[in-house]
């Protein structure tokens, strides 16, 4: 990880690269939980800012806290106090095809296991460098983006090197849902309820998208995502409650 007095790197360029953006990430992520928070987020806010008055961008208030405040409410998509990955490639000027890779949302889990199987295509339960290359380069096909291979490979390499969480080479399924984060976990409506035999009903036609009356594999694999998410966000709850 860079260190805390290493000068921060191309803030002030006009257009990122998809290496440089990188770059950016790490050296603000010091402790490498794929977020930026706390005296991270504090020190990347007044480093933008010193980039941005140098190129000549003012900023209507004076007041550090006021303007910090504003910039989270503009950027921090799902109000959780911290900068993810995809948030930043909207804060940054990213170079527009590589910030294709950080607009695509499914819409439920069931669609995002579809993408899954596809690109897993040796069912090996990951997502190989050479899968997500095709994963990617049918991303731009469908956006109509003009691209060379050499710019495809370093989208591959650096799309693994954010997202690899445990540097085996490869996507899991934990780690491909950051980069195809899915709009909505049906479950959490249900939090903390017991349910009636019509509610679920409702949850079962949910995830029997095909209507057959049975929960095939790729519906089984949604709804088991949702419940492994809808426990992890109980989990996080109670800590942060705990914590408070």
């Amino acid at each position: 990880m860079a260190g805390a007095t290493q000068h921060p790197p191309y803030l002030h360029l006009a257009e990122l690269t998809a290496s440089q953006f990188l770059e950016i990430w790490k050296h603000f992520d010091a402790d490498g939980n794929g977020y930026i928070e706390g005296k991270e987020l504090e020190n990347f806010f007044q480093e933008l800012e010193k980039a941005r008055k140098g190129s000549g961008m003012v900023s209507k208030s004076d007041n550090f806290g006021e303007k910090m405040k504003e910039f989270m409410q503009k950027y921090d998509k799902n109000s959780d106090g911290k900068i993810e990955m995809a948030e930043l490639a909207q804060i940054l000027p990213t170079e527009e095809n590589f910030l294709l890779c950080f607009r695509q949302h499914v819409g439920s889990s069931a669609e995002f296991m579809e993408a899954w199987r596809r690109y897993d295509t040796d069912r090996s339960g990951y997502i190989e460098a050479n899968e997500l290359k095709g994963f990617l380069s049918d991303l731009l096909k469908k956006a109509n983006r003009p691209y060379d291979e050499f710019k495809l490979q370093e989208y591959t390499q650096t799309i693994l090197r954010m997202f690899d969480l445990n540097g085996d080479g490869k996507l899991g399924l934990s780690e491909m849902s950051r980069l195809l984060p899915v709009q909505e976990n049906f479950l959490l409506k249900f939090q903390g309820m017991k349910l009636t035999s019509e509610e679920f009903n409702a949850i079962f036609t949910f995830y029997d998208k095909d209507g057959s009356g049975y929960i095939d594999e790729n519906e089984l694999d949604a709804l088991l995502k949702d419940l492994y998410e809808k426990n992890k966000k109980g989990r996080e709850a109670v800590e942060r409650s705990a914590l408070e």
